[in-house]
């Protein structure tokens, strides 16, 4: 039924679900009319409506490039690199798995330090791949440390957008994080700090990336010797500094970035894959984010469900052990949305998913993600490392 709701529809429209304690009903409220309509057979769900405003633009819709600044340093072969076109073919022709293993606690984690494992969860990333590095040694972590702060600072004195504050007093830190491979054979995962010294406090750090490769051995087996395959490179802190970062290792080893992006079909990868690792106890909702066009401000449809409702539909569609397949995933998707269309009359098919959020991780198509849980942080991270790679062409 729909009660008569008087009063002028609001800036922005919302779309949510009240569970009462008896017989929870979905409610629904668009253009200030409220709508009651049966409830989902999970116990709890939410979903929204909103008309994105200006200045949430940006965060709620596909990053079109990291800045014209980082296309200006990330993007361009150099000599090295174009003698690895013929590796990058043959990369890039390898066909998109059907299934995928549910991610495990990998074993080798075990030699993580859990102080950076804690370090690396709950923020926010911008993902890049990032072409092999050339003469890249391990032994030489301090010098690098020394010439990249050294560089930084010459950059600062030449006015270029360093956000380092307005002194040069900043320190430079490359160190490895043990363990955090997902086999022996992948190279050592190595993280990079930019803090700022004082010597009335403890350095602040002011930005954040981390280079690793899991279960890489697709690029691994095609590159010689004289590469450190690090394909996946996640970074925290201004884009300036980025970019002025990833100038350095470009010019120091023969190396590029590009920003990752993650189409929606991966994005239902990831719901899938995430859904179906068993959590001890979940600290977050499931969530799905739809964008579509309209003018002029596009419409956002948010969906979350818990995450205990979420997992009960993906065994109900789940068939294979240990492994997830394109067609669970695709009925996953679809039992979402025939129960969205069931509600709502909205064709979720015609629009365009955005980002997914589960206990444990959330990625937007933007190349932004945050991972939530450290028992599944190798599963994560391999998952990006496939897309890292088959980026690189």
């Amino acid at each position: 039924m729909v009660p008569s709701l008087g009063g002028p529809s609001s800036k922005r429209d919302r779309m949510h679900v009240n569970s009462p304690s008896k017989q929870p009903l979905v409610t629904a409220a668009v253009g200030g009319q409220q709508l009651y309509i049966s409830q989902f057979p999970c116990s709890h769900h939410t979903s929204q409506i909103k008309t994105m405003d200006p200045y949430n633009a940006s965060e709620s819709t596909p990053r079109q490039s990291a800045t014209s600044g980082l296309k200006d340093y990330f993007i361009g072969a150099t000599p090295l690199q174009r003698r690895l076109e013929s590796v990058r073919k043959q990369v890039s022709v390898l066909p998109t798995p059907s299934r995928r293993k549910i991610p495990q606690c990998s074993q080798l984690q075990e030699d993580v330090d859990p102080q950076k494992v804690a370090f690396l969860l709950h923020k926010q990333w911008t993902l890049y791949s990032l072409t092999p590095l050339y003469k890249f040694s391990y032994t030489n972590l301090k010098e690098y440390s020394r010439l990249l702060s050294a560089f930084i600072a010459a950059e600062k004195q030449k006015g270029l957008a360093v956000e380092v504050g307005e002194d040069f007093n900043i320190k430079v830190i490359f160190s490895t994080l043990l363990g955090m491979k997902g086999t022996q054979r992948d190279p050592e995962a190595f993280l990079v700090q930019i803090l700022s010294k004082s010597q009335n406090r403890e350095g602040k750090v002011l930005w954040t990336g981390w280079f690793c490769c899991i279960f890489g051995d697709s690029l691994l087996e095609t590159v010689s010797e004289d590469f450190t395959c690090l394909p996946l490179f996640l970074a925290n802190g201004a884009e300036s500094n980025t970019a002025i970062i990833g100038t350095w290792f470009q010019k120091t080893f023969d190396c590029y970035f590009s920003p990752l992006a993650i189409n929606a079909f991966n994005l239902s990868w990831m719901a899938a894959m995430w859904t179906a690792c068993k959590m001890d106890h979940y600290m977050a909702t499931t969530e799905f984010f739809w964008s579509v066009p309209c003018s002029p401000q596009s419409l956002d449809i948010s969906y979350a469900i818990h995450p205990e409702d979420a997992k009960a539909l993906w065994d109900s569609v789940h068939k294979t052990p240990g492994e997830v397949t394109q067609e669970e995933v695709d009925l996953f998707m679809d039992c979402l949305y025939s129960h969205f269309h069931r509600h709502f009359k909205i064709h979720l098919s015609a629009t365009r998913l955005i980002r997914v959020s589960t206990p444990v991780a959330s990625a937007h198509t933007n190349g932004k993600i945050k991972i939530l849980c450290h028992k599944y942080l190798i599963g994560v991270l391999a998952y990006l490392t496939e897309l890292a790679i088959f980026q690189i062409e």
